[in-house]
């Protein structure tokens, strides 16, 4: 199951699930995020109908748990695929609204792994709504956060939880089993340099011609952005996880929450990297998380090499 906010990076997981011969992905949700949610549901089935997939699509929240909603269209495009005039898909999305859906696939397949490539309002609607569902999930796989480095959309936060921070907060503290693939990720060595754009161009298939094209903005955002040249495809790094956990070359479990109340910090994912969070000193801040004893898994450093011969699988 995968929740997204459907924008150009977004589109290149949903094409990796959705071509990945040994997957099967029960239902896609959309989130106001990158676009607003009527736009993300739009991008989904345009992505969904190019795989020659019927994945069904559940249109979700219009906006964050307790904020006004702030896209990304300056760095994806107003569509959110680069502005190139993609057709209207041939579907609708489905009748029954995202938080609906998450609850009765959770229920109807469990040990589901859902990957999350948006603000996580949706997810928490959902553990609002059903918590018994955390335990239900085998993993949860959360393109989202910057645990060791600065943040893509303030000094201090990724903008997937800086969306919607609190929502960020509640599935912190719902007893998931998060794997959290932070923004950093999906930069240096991880980013799709020139020639290797060239070589997935190369590939010929409308699926790889699509990939680069819908991120053409993106990748003149993510220059002026960096100073690095290249596409930065942080939700198909987090999906190349999900898929194939072994291209995770170091993790560690800890604590993790989200600061909700500093506008200066909003949305910081901090993880108890030096596991200090139960010292007398931090316990009654920490005591949400502690109680709940449910650490996440933070992901660290990636093989980049693997990472791009899962994509290019994919786009062949």
């Amino acid at each position: 199951m995968i929740d997204t906010d459907t924008a150009s990076d977004d589109a290149v997981a949903l094409i990796m699930a959705l071509r990945h011969p040994e997957v099967e992905v029960v239902g896609i949700t959309t989130v106001a995020g990158n676009v607003e949610v009527r736009q993300a549901s739009r991008n989904a089935l345009y992505t969904a109908e190019l795989c020659g997939s019927k994945v069904p699509v559940f249109t979700g929240a219009e906006k964050p748990l307790k904020r006004a909603h702030w896209s990304a269209d300056w760095f994806h495009g107003r569509d959110g695929l680069g502005d190139h005039g993609y057709p209207a898909p041939q579907r609708a999305p489905e009748r029954m609204g995202a938080t609906e859906a998450i609850i009765e696939l959770v229920e109807a397949h469990p040990e589901i792994v859902m990957v999350t490539l948006g603000p996580l309002t949706n997810v928490a609607l959902a553990l609002q709504k059903r918590p018994e569902i955390a335990k239900k999930v085998s993993r949860c796989v959360v393109m989202g956060g910057a645990p060791c480095c600065e943040g893509n959309v303030t000094p201090a936060a990724e903008y997937n939880i800086w969306c919607d921070p609190e929502a960020a907060r509640v599935v912190a503290r719902s007893g998931m089993p998060v794997e959290m693939v932070g923004w950093h990720l999906c930069r240096g060595e991880a980013v799709l340099n020139l020639k290797e754009i060239e070589k997935v161009l190369g590939f010929g298939t409308p699926v790889a011609k699509f990939a680069i094209e819908c991120n053409s903005r993106a990748q003149e955002a993510f220059h002026v952005q960096t100073g690095e040249h290249g596409i930065s495809l942080p939700d198909p790094v987090a999906m190349a996880v999900a898929l194939d956990a072994s291209i995770v070359t170091s993790a560690s479990e800890h604590f993790w929450d989200v600061e909700t109340e500093s506008e200066l910090t909003r949305g910081m994912t901090v993880v108890d990297r030096l596991n200090v969070a139960a010292d007398e000193r931090n316990r009654e801040v920490w005591a949400g998380q502690i109680e709940r004893g449910r650490k996440g898994k933070i992901v660290w450093t990636i093989d980049n090499g693997r990472w791009k011969e899962e994509l290019y699988a994919r786009l062949k």
